[in-house]
Parts: C-alpha cells; structure tokens; sequence
C-alpha cells in the first residue's frame, strides 16, 4: 500500500533499492512519564512492566531469540514484541543497529549510545502537566540531531525507528499542538485505542502549558509544543530529518503514528522553501496492521499534516501478514493485539526493497517466535 503519488514513490525508493546494504539504521529508545497513566497503554501489562519495555525490546532486537535476554519481555495482552520482526529483518540482512539510549527508566544491557545530560535525562515527565522537557533538554536533542544528520555520508540511506512507550499519545499531543485535527486517527498499543481518554490527557497538557489549539505558528512555537507535551525522540528525530533532507539523503521513518508526528513536527521546524525536500526525502513505513486498522486512520492523518504545510507527504504499509497456520503469538497481530514497534513496519518494508517477499519474512518470523516461545501447543480437534 502507498499513500501519496506513484512517481513520488518511485523517486523515493531508487536509492533504497540500490542501496539498501549500505543503509544506516537507528534505533531510538526513549520514555515518558505518560506510559504510567492507567489504560493509556498495552507496550506492557502494567505501568511497573512498562518501564522496561525499552530495554527489553532492545535486547531482543540484537540478542534474537534464543539470546539470553537481560530483562524479561514485559507482558502483553496477546501477541509478543515487533522487536522479533525487527530482529529478523536485520540478521537476515546483514545490518547492524545503532541504538541510541535518549533516557529511559532502565537502561538496556546490550552496547548502546547512552547520551549525557542534558541530551538525555531520563523519561520525559507526562505530558499532562504540560511541561514534559526541559527547554535546555529540548535544544540539545534539537542540536544534536542537526549534527548527526550532517554528517551522515551523501546519499546513504538512513532508516529511522523507535521505541518509546507512551508514545502515540505524546505523538497525539504534539499534533494537536501544532494544529493537526488527530482526534480519532492516531492509533495505540492497545487493541482498541482509547481516543477519549488520549485526548482528555492532551487537552489537560495544553492548557497547562497555556498553548492554543489552533496551532503552531513558527519554529519557536513548535518548540514549546514539544516542549510541554512531546518525548525525547521527537525532536531529535525531526532534527535528523531536516538535516538528511537538506543533504539529500532519503529517510525511512520507521513507524506508524509516531513517526507521522516527527514527520509533522520537521516540517513545523523546516523554513518554508525547505518543506517539500521534507516530503520528498522522508517517508512513514508502517505494517499492515497499522495501515488498515479500523479504529485509527494513518492515510487522513498524512493527508492532514500535508495540508497544514502545503506538502503531499510519502508513506508505505509493508505487505507482512501473519496468516494461519502460525504461532499463536503471530496470529495475534491479525487480531490487533500488536500493530507496530521498534521499526518492525519499516524494516518489514526494507526487506521488500530488497527484493525479499513477505510471506518469505512470515516463516522466519514464526520460526524465530517458536525458539523465544516454544513452539504452539498441539491443536485440539
């Protein structure tokens, strides 16, 4: 599935075809005090359990399954962590991660990049409060991803993913306060998102800060949206974003929701005559699951965020299904107990850019999930 034009798509994907081996992949972990916030959340069965999710999730992304995994996978209503997905796509392909530590609750015990302060320092506070970074944090996260974009080699593709508990709901808040209508199109780790109880708590965040609705008007503007209700990631993100796009290097913004936030808040950041090198370099890489859900809505959600900044943004839902027969644990994200995570929707696409097949990806998925799990119990008929 593409959203957007076929020769927009076109121009995109040629340097991801012919330079896939040579992509540059970063995994960006963070938190936020958000995740606490009761029902708002299933990236873990229980506030305790979500702190670690991170950690988790990144070690299972480069241990694999049958690595000795530091810190257990949190659990979950159904289903078993993207990062298995993930962890697939890299092993098979030949790449390796750079993760990025922006402050989570439990650091993951696996080589990272763990920033200092101000850059990281722990979780970001709730968004509820509306005053979740530090405007210091903000500009060195902003700063750093400048850098870091700048110097990524010319043309060498860079895939971005992330693993942020709470975050469709700091992505929520974030577009909201830069004047994106998001009510009822973001989605959520739980099956049914919760868009009620979302959007009360984004409500709550404005109006502490003092911010309007209506919308960011400039770059300073933005920043105090991130500011009162965003994450870590984001800023960081948009920044590495912005930077690639001056250059001309092609992004994959390996996600759902919350990638289309970072897509939102770069192009709030980007001086005008910079918007559309935004839209054409970068594009959302999402799954199946995502894509076509029926309690959110990615595609009017792009549309949107185009319109509030006069671009046609790029995205792309990767063909990875889990039919029967499966692993149970699989067969749960075709009932919407998992949809995304830790760049599984982005990765799931660049292993068909590489000119791998879906169902190819399927059978090592439901092998990789039966050497974490065991392999399913027997059926009964």
């Amino acid at each position: 599935m593409i959203i957007g034009s076929a020769s927009a798509a076109e121009a995109w994907g040629r340097p991801w075809w012919q330079g896939w081996r040579d992509a540059e992949v970063l995994v960006l972990l963070a938190g936020t005090d958000t995740a606490a916030v009761p029902g708002i959340s299933a990236a873990g069965a229980t506030p305790v359990s979500r702190r670690r999710t991170a950690a988790a999730d990144a070690e299972l992304l480069l241990l694999g399954p049958a690595g000795e995994l530091p810190h257990a996978l949190p659990p979950l209503p159904a289903g078993v962590s993207p990062a298995l997905i993930s962890h697939v796509v890299l092993r098979e392909l030949g790449l390796v991660p750079l993760l990025v530590d922006l402050g989570c609750p439990v650091a993951p015990a696996v080589p990272h990049l763990r920033l200092p302060a101000p850059a990281g320092a722990g979780p970001a506070r709730c968004l509820s409060g509306g005053a979740a970074l530090d405007p210091g944090r903000l500009e060195a996260l902003l700063a750093l991803g400048r850098r870091w974009g700048e110097r990524l080699p010319p043309g060498r593709p860079l895939l971005l993913a992330e693993c942020v508990p709470g975050g469709t709901s700091t992505a929520l808040a974030v577009l909201t306060g830069l004047g994106v209508a998001a009510d009822g199109l973001v989605s959520g780790s739980l099956r049914h998102p919760d868009h009620g109880r979302k959007a009360a708590l984004v409500a709550r965040g404005l109006a502490a800060a003092g911010l309007a609705v209506a919308g960011a008007g400039d770059r300073s503007d933005a920043v105090r949206v991130v500011a009162a209700v965003g994450d870590p990631m984001q800023p960081l993100a948009a920044a590495l974003v912005l930077a690639a796009a001056a250059g001309g290097r092609p992004v994959l913004l390996a996600g759902g929701s919350q990638m289309a936030a970072v897509l939102a808040l770069a192009l709030a950041l980007a001086p005008p005559a910079l918007r559309p090198a935004v839209a054409a370099a970068a594009a959302v890489g999402t799954t199946a699951w995502v894509a076509h859900e029926a309690g959110s809505d990615l595609a009017l959600l792009l549309r949107r965020i185009g319109k509030r900044w006069g671009v046609e943004p790029l995205a792309f839902a990767a063909d990875l299904r889990f039919p029967e027969p499966c692993h149970p644990a699989l067969t749960a994200y075709e009932q919407g107990y998992v949809k995304e995570g830790v760049g599984a929707g982005g990765l799931s696409l660049l292993w068909q850019l590489s000119g791998r097949s879906a169902p190819a990806l399927a059978r090592l998925c439901d092998q990789a999930c039966a050497t974490l799990l065991g392999p399913p119990p027997p059926t009964v008929r």
